[in-house]
């Protein structure tokens, strides 16, 4: 707590002043231009490999980059996107996942999730790319293989929530899939449903 209490002093005493003027722009506007939904990893922080200011990106972060399919009901993965894109009216979502995924890697290997039950019922939305890599032998080509491929599949599951298909039928809204490497700073952006692919890296 010590050190998250020197970053607010920090903060307060020479970040905020320099931007005051955005920050009270920011307290009565909130029109972020992107969704970014990526995983909840210390490593990957969307606004620093973006360079974005504040307001500019609404973010979900899960275990995994995980976003299930859409059910009724309540879920505060789906409420994030619906907000996002039907109230916000996001023009851009971003879905990224990284390299040294924790959770890609345990799918990838066959870690033993027993004592993490929920964790393990969780990750059971990268069925769909786990499916994918069956074949494979484990190892780091795998992993990789894994997490690509299911970025890929969460941008499916993304486009079965109503505002997104909504948004995108309608061609109000455009996805993106990503996967950010940890070494080297690399953006990589691939392909997917309903996905422009465009990206400087």
């Amino acid at each position: 707590m010590q050190d998250l209490a020197e970053g607010v002093a920090r903060f307060q005493r020479d970040v905020f002043p320099a931007k005051a003027e955005l920050f009270s722009h920011l307290a009565a506007h909130h029109t972020p231009h992107t969704l970014f939904i990526g995983c909840s990893d210390a490593r990957v922080v969307p606004e620093l490999i973006t360079q974005g200011e504040p307001g500019e990106l609404f973010v979900i972060r899960t275990a995994g980059n995980l976003v299930p399919a859409y059910t009724p009901g309540a879920n505060g993965v789906t409420a994030s996107i619906e907000y996002a894109v039907g109230v916000l009216g996001v023009t851009d979502i971003v879905l990224s996942g990284h390299s040294a995924c924790g959770a890609m890697t345990a799918l990838a290997e066959g870690h033993d999730l027993s004592g993490t039950p929920v964790v393990a019922d969780w990750l059971r939305h990268a069925d769909a790319a786990v499916a994918g890599t069956a074949g494979m032998a484990a190892g780091p080509a795998k992993v990789g293989a894994l997490i690509r491929r299911n970025v890929s599949a969460q941008l499916t599951n993304l486009t079965t929530h109503p505002s997104v298909a909504r948004a995108l039928a309608e061609r109000r809204v455009t996805l993106h899939g990503w996967v950010f490497d940890i070494a080297t700073g690399r953006v990589e952006s691939l392909g997917g449903a309903g996905t422009d692919t465009a990206l400087a890296s």
